[in-house]
């Protein structure tokens, strides 16, 4: 049996100060959609951690799949994942200059850069 790349992901974006509690709410109840789309699209291990003091949010997540443009796309395609980012893309301001929410030609996330794993 042979085990699947796996490609780590780490992203960062700032979480608005008025939206945290609502952040926080919606994220206890992920609709089981847009999980399946992630599932669906070789994500796991996807975590979302708050850094109040810089009001920070800090994902992370393993890419399993053989091609990860795609299997964005396909998210990114995804009905339910769209109605999920326009809810959450109003509680988050991007660092990258010129995005406009998720799926979109600029990211809307900040992709971080590994520079240490053990």
């Amino acid at each position: 049996m042979s085990i699947p790349h796996t490609k780590r992901i780490c992203q960062i974006i700032k979480l608005k100060p008025e939206a945290i509690e609502e952040y926080k709410e919606v994220h206890r109840n992920v609709w089981p959609s847009v999980l399946g789309a992630l599932r669906r699209h070789n994500i796991t291990d996807y975590s979302i951690n708050h850094y109040p003091p810089l009001q920070l949010l800090i994902a992370t997540f393993k890419y399993t799949g053989n091609d990860y443009d795609a299997d964005m796309k396909a998210i990114g395609d995804d009905p339910e994942t769209q109605r999920w980012w326009k809810l959450t893309d109003g509680m988050q301001e991007s660092f990258n200059e010129g995005a406009v929410g998720s799926g979109k030609d600029i990211p809307w996330w900040t992709e971080v850069e590994e520079v240490f794993r053990l």
